[in-house]
């Protein structure tokens, strides 16, 4: 099913989102990789807190390529999430309510997605030039000394998705499989 939703992502939306439904996301998402995780973790180890308000919020692991004259950002193409997997459920209990990336999550994290309400939309790998599209406004954040892996804020419009992961637990990598299996 087709469903279009915007930011803050609250818990009365991912409460209607089931895996498998397609959805088209505006408003604003945070980018951050593998190096924008560890800094967050080693600051919410100090005590100290984060740089952005997670509390309903999406994170988008991506790292863009250059703009190309005329446009806000380069090519925008999802990384593998099970990278992040280790910082997830930190941030999950700081009230991030959805994770944009491609690829299976562990267990741990889809418990705490599970506890938290919280949802993983994948986005279409190998489509980072016309996922870019999408993106209207592009800016760093914070840790801008990381290039590509700084913190950036978006402002989307129509940003094509899939539910991977519900609310639930439910995932579509399992189920869509004993579908097709002969």
């Amino acid at each position: 099913m087709d469903k279009h939703i915007h930011t803050p992502i609250t818990n009365e939306t991912v409460k209607h989102l089931k895996a498998g439904d397609y959805i088209y996301l505006s408003g604003t998402i945070y980018t951050a990789r593998d190096a924008a995780h560890l800094r967050m973790a080693n600051a919410l180890c100090r005590g100290d807190a984060l740089p952005i308000d997670l509390q309903d919020a999406a994170i988008y692991y991506m790292g863009p390529s250059p703009a190309r004259e005329g446009r806000v950002i380069g090519s925008a193409g999802p990384t593998t999430a099970s990278r992040m997997d280790k910082y997830a459920p930190a941030l999950l209990d700081l009230g991030l309510k959805a994770m944009i990336g491609k690829g299976k999550r562990s267990k741990e994290v889809v418990d705490s997605m599970i506890k938290n309400q919280a949802v993983y939309f994948a986005a279409v790998g190998g489509a980072g030039a016309v996922i870019s599209k999408c993106i209207k406004k592009s800016e760093v954040v914070c840790y801008e000394d990381l290039g590509t892996e700084a913190i950036r804020r978006l402002e989307v419009e129509d940003f094509p998705l899939i539910v991977v992961i519900d609310a639930s637990g439910n995932n579509l990598y399992e189920t869509a499989i004993e579908v097709y299996k002969i």
